[in-house]
């Protein structure tokens, strides 16, 4: 009995290496904690972004209130004064000076009497009584049954400034008597909003910033970082920020809206938050700030690139540990999987040496019992296979023969058919599988004459109109009989469309040119050539120049012009003859190809 050999047990390599995913708490650690500190973070942000709005919408109606109080308050007081003969004294017109003085903003007051001269006083630096009247018209018209209206934000024709119109009637024995209407500059409350710089809109996506902008009722800019989408009124509402507000700014007040935009083909993931301003009953903005949120949260990525860099530093270290320690364990494994990839190729003779160290001595010496086993079982299922084809081989050309032998003038006829067959497609091109099927086809192609009575089969006449019609029934026949093995599946289209004709004339099916296969085009011209060549009791057989003119002569009616070339050039070459085929065939003792000389006899 052999003394029993030590073993150094697989346990220890991997306890060992158990101890390297050390590293991986270190990973994990840095991941969850990077993770948290950008959840956080994206809460701050979130945060940051309402209150921001909140703010700024907080600006934009301590604007308005100013302004509609500014005009309400001088309305009241004209209505308290019950008579707007006060408008022509002195004392009005200086009063409304000093208002004009006071408030930098206000470039005009402008008060419109229903019966009487209208009075105005403004800064003509900036704009003129015609631009008063005509920035006042839209609120004059819309004031009957409101106590203050806000007009939409104008432009001044003159100067190009972006002004708010804030208007208020005068209510005098219940009735209309004149209108108060001031005409605010937007210029402060838009550098107070959105910053005194203009920038470009392609440098605020550039620069990552939080950009903050308003927008009108219809998604309009209003007041923009860029001058440019606030002169044009460019509408904002391809971003989705903006169709959620305008969708729901009637019923909620402020929103924080996570989205994703799209700038010159690049797709950025935001962060964004809404907030709505009301101006009176009829007019609102939408005060909404957006940022890219992977530039929001930028430090955290440099967070998670830092413990990247940490966790590859000790992964390095344990790369090298493990590299060399793991040599013993992963060498036998490389030999055992380059024998097993040299078995899958096909080399079953391969075998391991057997290593006595560790649990892998015992593994490669179950692989080479396994080697032995599968190497014994692939040779005898080899043999049977090849027992197996001869067997089908050696049927088929029995039931050729049989076929042939029905008639004495027509034996050999299937084995020269697929010889020849087998030749015009070599000289075709056709793979080796398809040659195969090429030539069991060819030799079955005749395979329905079985069911025809041997009185047509062997008359020795010519075949009158209705035998003829009973011999055109064979590549049905020989279908129908074929078709019930499924073996025979790829053979089938050789027996049953031989007699089909490129113009659409052939049967059973009259198929046309591409209806056709392949196979059968050339079992056709096959089959039409020993037929001219071989000699019958009522023809004797044409010679090899005939019979190629005539064959020819069918072209683009019966026959595939390339097929028929594919028969010329080889008879030309001596590969096809009357009574020889010359195959070429690949043998197993030699990578070259041979020429191999049939002679068949009629």
């Amino acid at each position: 009995m052999p003394p029993k050999q030590n073993r150094i047990s697989l346990i220890y390599f991997v306890i060992f290496t158990l101890l390297l995913v050390g590293l991986v708490p270190l990973v994990l650690t840095g991941w969850f904690l990077s993770e948290r500190s950008a959840k956080e973070l994206r809460a701050v942000e979130n945060r940051y972004q309402t209150q921001l709005v909140q703010e700024k919408a907080r600006q934009i109606e301590i604007f308005g209130q100013r302004y509609g109080n500014l005009v309400n308050g001088f309305a009241s007081a004209l209505e308290l004064s019950n008579d707007l003969s006060i408008l022509s004294s002195p004392q009005t017109e200086k009063k409304l000076g000093a208002t004009l003085k006071e408030n930098s903003n206000l470039l005009a007051l402008y008060v419109k009497p229903v019966e009487a001269e209208s009075l105005s006083v403004f800064r003509s630096e900036s704009i003129n009584k015609t631009e008063i009247e005509t920035l006042s018209k839209d609120s004059l018209a819309n004031i009957t049954n409101q106590k203050l209206y806000f007009g939409q934000p104008q432009k001044i024709a003159s100067s190009g400034e972006l002004v708010l119109t804030v208007t208020s009637p005068v209510i005098i024995n219940q009735n209309t008597a004149a209108a108060v209407v001031a005409i605010v500059s937007m210029k402060d409350i838009s550098r107070s909003l959105v910053g005194a710089k203009s920038v470009t809109e392609a440098e605020l996506w550039q620069s990552g910033l939080p950009i903050v902008f308003v927008v009108d009722d219809k998604g309009r800019a209003v007041f923009h970082p860029d001058p440019n989408l606030v002169s044009n009124q460019k509408s904002l509402t391809e971003l989705r920020i903006v169709q959620e507000w305008l969708e729901a700014n009637k019923q909620i007040q402020s929103a924080l809206v996570p989205f994703s935009a799209e700038y010159s083909g690049a797709k950025h993931d935001m962060i964004g938050a809404y907030s709505t301003v009301s101006f009176g009953n009829n007019l609102i903005f939408g005060v909404i700030t957006m940022q890219d949120e992977a530039k929001a949260l930028a430090s955290v990525g440099e967070m998670k690139s830092q413990t990247w860099m940490i966790s590859l530093a000790f992964a390095f270290i344990a790369l090298i540990i493990g590299f060399v320690l793991s040599r013993q364990l992963t060498s036998p494994l490389l030999k055992l999987a380059s024998a097993a990839e040299k078995i899958a190729d096909g080399d079953f003779s391969t075998r391991v040496e057997t290593q006595n160290i560790t649990e892998i001595g015992m593994l490669g010496k179950a692989f080479n019992l396994m080697s032995d086993n599968v190497e014994e079982h692939i040779a005898r299922l080899a043999k049977a296979a090849e027992e197996n084809r001869e067997l089908f081989v050696g049927t088929v050309k029995a039931l050729a023969a049989a076929i042939d032998g029905k008639d004495h003038y027509t034996r050999g006829h299937s084995e020269r058919v697929s010889r020849i067959s087998v030749a015009v497609g070599q000289r075709m091109g056709l793979p080796d599988e398809e040659l195969e099927t090429l030539r069991i086809s060819a030799l079955l192609h005749d395979v329905g004459k079985i069911a025809v009575d041997d009185a047509i089969l062997k008359k020795p006449a010519a075949l009158t109109n209705e035998e003829f019609e009973i011999m055109k029934t064979h590549p049905q026949r020989g279908y129908k009989i074929m078709s019930q093995i499924p073996a025979m599946k790829d053979f089938l289209p050789g027996i049953y469309m031989h007699h089909e004709m490129v113009n659409g004339k052939g049967y059973p099916q009259a198929l046309t040119d591409l209806e056709i296969p392949l196979q059968a085009k050339i079992i056709s011209v096959a089959d039409t050539f020993d037929a001219m060549t071989i000699d019958r009791p009522y023809q004797k057989g044409m010679i090899l120049p005939d019979a190629l003119d005539r064959i020819k002569s069918f072209v683009g009616t019966r026959y595939d012009g390339k097929v028929v070339q594919a028969l010329v050039e080889a008879c030309n070459d001596g590969q096809i003859g009357i009574g020889v085929v010359r195959l070429k065939s690949n043998t197993s003792n030699s990578p070259q190809t041979q020429i191999v000389r049939e002679k068949i006899v009629a």
